[in-house]
C-alpha cells in the first residue's frame, strides 16, 4: 500500500497571489535572458564581429534606453505599471524574436543587430521605472527586507541556470535557437504580469503635465546626495563592468578558456554567489544598509582583474562568485533604502533618472572598449576599469548619508491579492538598483542590462 505523497512547502503566509505571479514571471523572463546575454555577443563574433562590433550593438541598445528612460518614468507613474510592463515585455519578445530568425535564417548585417538592440532598449526604457514599484505592492511593507531577499533569489536561481545552459546551448546549437528561447519567456512573463491585480497610485487631481511631473522627480532625486552620489558612482561602474564582462569577457574566453561554454560556467558561478547573497540577506538587516552595501561594492573589480590575468575558470568563476555575493549586500540595502526615502507617487520617476544616470556612459564605455583595447591593450583597459571601480566606490564612502542612513522600522498593511476595484485609493511605493546592483534585472534584447 501506498503512502501518502509529501505535501509540497506552502509560501510563506505574506507571499500572496500577486506577489507569486511576479516572482514567477521575472524568473521565467531572467531564465531565458541569461543564455541570450552570451548568445547576443556570440551572434556578432560568429559572423566575424570584432570587440568594437559588439560595444557598438550594445551601445544602441544602451543609448535608446537613455532617450527614452525620463519618458518611460512619467508614464509609469501615470498608468498602471502592470500594464506599462506587459507592453514593454511584448516589445521584448518582438525584438528578441526578430533578432533570433535573423540568425537562425541567414547573415544578419552588424546594423540590423544594433537596430533591433534599440528596439529592445527601448521597451527597457518603459519596463524598468514601471517595475521599481510593483513588488512592494503585493506584499505587506512589514515584510519588505524578506520579500526583496525573496525575489531577488529566485532571479539569481534563474541566472544561474540561464547562463550556464544557455553557454551550452550556444556551443551546441548556436545562437539562433537561445534567442527564440528567450523570446518565449518574455511572452509568456507578460502573460504572467497580465493577472497582475494591484492597485492603482493615487495622484493630485491636477498633476501638470510630463515637463512639470519630471521637475517634480528631478527635486525629489537632487535633494538626496546619497542617491545622486550612488548613482553617479554607478554610471562609470556600469559602464566599465559592462564593457570587461560584456566586450572583453567573450573574447577572452575564446582565446583562453574554450569558448562560450565556459563562459557561461564562469557567469553562473556569479549566478551562485548572489544566491548566496541572498539567502544571507534573508537573514542579515544591517541597520546600515547602505554603508553595508557600499562595501559590497568593492568585490566588483574582481571579475575585470581575473579576465586582465587570462585567469584560469576555476579563479574567474570565484571572483564571480564573489562579486555576485557581495553585490546582493547592495542590492537589497539600495532597494530598502528607496522605498524608506521616496514617495511612493513619485517612485517611478525617480526610478527614471537613477536609471538614466546609471546607463548614461554605458554607450561610451562599450563603444570605446575596442579602440581602448587597441590603443591601450586590453590587459591594461581591464586593469584600469578594476582599478577605477575600487577608487569610485572608496569615494562614495566620504558622502555622509551613505555611512549613517539608517533602516527604519514601519509595518502598515497593504492591500496584496485584491482585485483594483475592491481597493481604496493607496499611495503606494525598486527595482535596477543603480545598475550594479542590476545583475539581475530583465534585459530586453538578450544583451547585457547595465549592470
Amino acid at each position: 500500500m501506498l503512502g501518502r505523497l509529501p505535501a509540497l512547502p506552502q509560501p510563506p503566509s505574506w507571499a500572496g497571489r500577486d506577489f507569486r505571479l511576479l516572482v514567477g514571471a521575472s524568473f521565467i523572463a531572467n531564465l531565458g535572458n541569461s543564455g541570450a546575454t552570451i548568445a547576443a555577443a556570440y551572434a556578432v563574433i560568429v559572423q566575424g564581429g570584432s570587440a568594437t562590433d559588439v560595444g557598438l550593438v550594445i551601445a544602441a541598445r544602451t543609448l535608446a534606453l537613455v532617450v527614452f528612460l525620463l519618458v518611460g518614468g512619467a508614464i509609469a507613474d501615470r498608468l498602471p505599471r502592470h500594464r506599462v510592463m506587459v507592453s514593454a515585455n511584448l516589445v521584448n519578445a518582438t525584438s528578441q524574436a526578430a533578432f533570433a530568425v535573423l540568425v537562425l535564417t541567414g547573415s544578419p548585417s552588424l546594423w540590423m543587430m544594433a537596430a533591433l538592440a534599440a528596439v529592445g532598449g527601448t521597451g527597457q526604457a518603459f519596463f524598468s521605472p514601471a517595475s521599481e514599484g510593483m513588488l512592494l505592492s503585493t506584499v505587506d511593507p512589514g515584510h519588505a527586507g524578506k520579500a526583496f531577499s525573496v525575489f531577488r533569489l529566485s532571479m539569481n536561481g534563474a541566472s544561474i541556470g540561464g547562463a550556464a545552459l544557455g553557454g551550452a546551448l550556444v556551443a551546441a546549437v548556436g545562437p539562433g535557437w537561445v534567442l527564440a528561447v528567450d523570446a518565449t519567456g518574455f511572452a509568456i512573463a507578460a502573460a504572467m504580469r497580465a493577472k497582475l491585480r494591484t492597485p492603482v497610485v493615487e495622484r493630485p487631481a491636477e498633476s501638470g503635465g510630463i515637463v512639470r511631473e519630471l521637475r517634480e522627480g528631478w527635486h525629489e532625486f537632487a535633494s538626496r546626495p546619497w542617491l545622486w552620489g550612488i548613482v553617479l558612482q554607478f554610471g562609470v561602474v556600469n559602464g566599465l563592468e559592462t564593457a570587461s564582462e560584456s566586450v572583453y569577457g567573450p573574447l577572452v574566453a575564446r582565446e583562453h578558456l574554450g569558448g562560450a561554454g565556459p563562459w557561461g560556467l564562469a557567469i553562473a558561478a556569479g549566478g551562485v554567489g548572489t544566491v548566496c547573497g541572498g539567502v544571507l540577506m534573508i537573514r542579515w538587516r544591517p541597520r546600515r544598509m547602505l554603508l553595508a552595501g557600499t562595501l559590497g561594492v568593492f568585490p566588483l573589480a574582481l571579475p575585470a582583474a581575473a579576465l586582465a590575468i587570462a585567469a584560469p575558470l576555476p579563479l574567474l568563476s570565484a571572483a564571480t562568485f564573489t562579486a555576485g555575493l557581495a553585490v546582493e549586500v547592495f542590492a537589497v540595502g539600495w532597494m530598502l533604502a528607496l522605498h524608506q526615502e521616496i514617495p511612493e507617487d513619485k517612485m517611478s520617476r525617480v526610478s527614471a533618472y537613477d536609471w538614466l544616470g546609471s546607463v548614461s556612459l554605458t554607450p561610451v564605455a562599450t563603444a570605446l572598449a575596442g579602440p581602448a583595447a587597441i590603443t591601450f591593450g586590453r590587459t591594461q583597459s581591464l586593469w584600469g576599469s578594476a582599478a577605477l571601480i575600487v577608487l569610485l566606490t572608496g569615494a562614495v564612502l566620504l558622502l555622509p548619508d551613505v555611512r549613517r542612513l539608517e533602516r527604519r522600522t514601519k509595518v502598515t498593511s497593504a492591500p496584496v491579492d485584491h482585485p483594483v476595484d475592491d481597493l481604496p485609493a493607496a499611495e503606494p511605493l525598486p527595482f535596477p538598483l543603480p545598475a550594479g546592483a542590476k545583475p539581475v534585472a530583465e534585459s530586453v534584447d538578450g544583451l547585457p542590462d547595465a549592470t
